[in-house]
């Protein structure tokens, strides 16, 4: 994997199927994703969209399924208009990888979530952006705890 960009780890007191179960349910992400719709078939290499509103604007994101092991791993490209304007689609650039993990412990599960870039590089904006991204998906991760505990 590319270095990482943003990061952000959370425990949460349930399985990892029932994480796993929201983790993968559009209902369920809906109510911990800020608001985003979510379709796809969770199919490797297929399309993954969300939408919705996000601090007053709307967006409409896109990325493909990368990765998908049932209560332990899913991972998705993401390209984002409210990030960059311009889709250059072949993903050098603009587009984001998002891994997540899930790992049983005696409490639990504990679920990381690390963003890089495709290109593998980190980069200034990166760099200046990175305590913003990793309190977003902070946000994210802790919604996914209380839809699941």
């Amino acid at each position: 994997m590319s270095e990482a960009t943003a990061q952000a780890s959370v425990v949460v007191q349930s399985t990892p199927e029932s994480v796993w179960a929201a983790l993968t349910d559009p209902a369920k992400i809906r109510g911990y994703f800020m608001g985003a719709t979510v379709s796809t078939d969770w199919m490797i290499g297929s399309p993954i969209a969300w939408s919705g509103e996000w601090q007053g604007k709307r967006y409409e994101d896109k990325g493909r399924i990368l990765v998908y092991r049932p209560r332990t791993q899913l991972t998705f490209s993401h390209w984002s208009a409210m990030e960059t304007k311009e889709d250059d689609d072949d993903g050098d650039v603009t587009y984001h990888i998002v891994d997540i993990s899930l790992c049983p412990t005696e409490t639990g599960t504990q679920v990381t979530l690390t963003q890089s870039n495709l290109s593998g590089e980190v980069t200034d904006a990166d760099r200046e952006h990175r305590n913003e991204n990793e309190a977003n998906w902070a946000t994210v991760l802790e919604g996914l705890k209380k839809a699941t505990e």
